[in-house]
């Protein structure tokens, strides 16, 4: 793999950091995820948080050692390595979210503040039109919107776990399902 570029995206929140990047998949390995993407069996098992177990959503666990022989944990870690020097991390847990129009999906965070944790989101769609919706919206502790990142085909999103953000499920115009494929990573000390 190539040096990461620049991040096309890079926002601190209080204190917290969203990045972003295009172009760290190939078109081929992207295309590829989709498919397999497409054909997986999903079941209603993910919650965002505990007091939202009744609104299950769409989800696929996938082994952790299986997604160290995917295409997207090398570029993960080196993006995480270039937006986070000298943070050693270990990827604990890898599953894919898919949500389509009329789902529901909650605000959440992934870790409890100071763990330290980062979380990878990869955008797996084989096209996405912005009128579509989808987006990855991140608050700021008064709750207000202080990002927003559109899913696109093979863009790669990286952020502090402890900020509060949630995946929007696509608009009514849109027919294809949001497949984002989320890494979970931890400090190693």
């Amino acid at each position: 793999m190539n040096a990461i570029p620049e991040p096309i995206y890079d926002v601190d929140i209080d204190g917290g950091r969203v990045f972003a990047w295009d172009g760290l998949l190939s078109a081929d390995d992207q295309a590829q995820l989709h498919r397999i993407l497409q054909h997986s069996s999903y079941a209603r098992t993910e919650i965002a948080r505990p007091d939202t177990a009744d609104y299950r959503h769409w989800a696929v666990d996938i082994d952790v050692a299986a997604a160290a022989r995917m295409p997207i944990l090398a570029p993960a870690l080196a993006a995480a390595a270039r937006a986070f020097p000298g943070k050693r991390l270990r990827l604990y847990r890898c599953y894919v979210n898919v949500a389509h129009y009329g789902d529901m999906l909650f605000m959440h965070e992934d870790c409890a503040p100071g763990a330290g944790e980062l979380t990878g989101l990869w955008y797996l769609c084989e096209r996405w039109d912005p009128e579509w919706g989808g987006e990855t919206l991140f608050f700021d502790g008064n709750k207000d919107v202080r990002a927003a990142i559109q899913p696109r085909p093979g863009r790669f999103a990286l952020f502090s776990g402890e900020i509060t953000h949630v995946g929007r499920p696509p608009n009514r115009v849109c027919y294809a399902p949001r497949y984002t494929l989320a890494m979970k990573f931890e400090p190693v000390t």
